[in-house]
């Protein structure tokens, strides 16, 4: 099975941050290797640390190091001080922007994340683990007593929320032409050097994503293997390293090409079958590219033209289009979009809806006008 470079990116993160952590969070990380990511096991870890560096400041674990507290300490946790714990994490603030001091509460998924993380692990000292007298760590479970408090929203709301965050009716098609025409025009020469060195890789980018709604991952382990010109689709590493194939709209599939042709001479790469599409040249020599660069190639370009977006912006547009386009075939979407449950494709279809909406309250103007 192929391996992602996202997941071997977390597999590191993880044996890092574990170094630091009490052997039964490394016992725990060994049995759930198998049925969780990286990704997710590296969250559940740093979850773990803020929870201990918690208990050593309010002297709850009398310890100085995060590596020596107790599992004794967990077993004997106050509820008090565990929803306490959850405050906490609540009501802790973040900055929005680093050049004003607007500031923004903990989203209350987040805690939740939280909740969910700490529940997993005393689950398994408490349940799962066995040790040489075969029983578990400790018996009382005092995460089993924290509410997990679910935060409702509709469809409609939802939808809402995200038509305001993404490109709707034709402006994806008006962003690619301004990136292609008219961009070059706001920036300064020494600019424009660099622009027109990286355009046809970016606009590939960027058009991919509009073109197959893949994730920034899937687009940064692509291989030269992995595109089919002729039948116009990519094979790309889904979640759980899962093996999959999307089709490609003909005009991400003709700026895909636009990029390979120029591709080995700009940035010295191989056109060997295993070698990443999307690379770039560093001291020389060429790279390919890390989501995180990925998605700052995202971050200029859209912000240049209208708002800010993220990959997974241009993944919900693309979403949205495609339900649209094909009157909310929710089997098509699922399949396009990797999703294992209808549920999530059917927040395409209230997008759509939603633009409907609008689209009607449009055409009734023209009877305010005609008065």
């Amino acid at each position: 099975m192929a391996i992602s470079k996202q997941h071997e990116y977390y597999e590191k993160k993880l044996e890092r941050l574990l170094k630091d952590m009490p052997p039964y969070v490394v016992e725990f990380v060994d049995a759930k290797q198998d049925i969780r990511s990286p990704l997710t096991l590296f969250n559940y870890v740093r979850d773990y640390r803020d929870f201990f560096h918690w208990l050593m400041a309010e002297g709850i674990a009398k310890c100085e190091k995060v590596k020596d507290i107790s599992p004794c300490v967990l077993g004997n946790l106050a509820l008090d001080e565990a929803r306490n714990y959850f405050k906490y994490i609540g009501r802790k603030k973040y900055k929005v922007s680093q050049k004003d001091d607007e500031t923004k509460r903990i989203d209350p998924k987040t805690v939740n994340r939280h909740k969910s993380s700490l529940r997993s692990l005393f689950k398994y000292l408490t349940i799962e683990a066995e040790l040489e007298n075969r029983e578990p760590y400790f018996h009382r479970n005092v995460m089993q007593k924290i509410e997990v408090t679910k935060v409702h929203e509709t469809y409609n709301e939802r939808a809402k929320k995200l038509t305001d965050k993404i490109f709707i009716d034709d402006k994806d098609l008006d962003f690619l032409d301004y990136i292609k025409d008219e961009y070059q025009d706001s920036l300064s020469p020494s600019e424009k050097k660099y622009f027109f060195r990286d355009k046809e890789r970016n606009i590939s980018i960027l058009s991919l994503f509009l073109g197959t709604g893949i994730r920034v991952n899937e687009l940064s382990n692509l291989r030269i293997k992995d595109i089919d010109f002729t039948s116009k689709e990519i094979s790309i590493i889904r979640k759980g390293n899962k093996k999959d194939t999307v089709s490609v709209t003909p005009s991400s599939m003709e700026d895909l090409q636009r990029y390979m042709k120029v591709r080995k001479e700009k940035y010295k790469a191989s056109n060997g079958e295993n070698e990443y599409v999307y690379v770039k040249l560093f001291k020389n020599q060429p790279q390919p590219l890390t989501n995180r660069a990925i998605e700052n190639i995202v971050y200029k370009f859209t912000k240049s033209f209208d708002k800010r977006m993220s990959p997974h912006k241009l993944r919900h547009t693309y979403a949205t289009n495609l339900a649209e386009q094909t009157n909310g075939d929710i089997p098509l979407i699922m399949s396009q979009l990797g999703h294992s449950s209808s549920d999530v494709s059917l927040l395409y279809i209230n997008t759509s809806r939603e633009k409907a909406r609008k689209a009607a309250e449009l055409l009734d103007k023209r009877r305010e006008n005609k008065s």
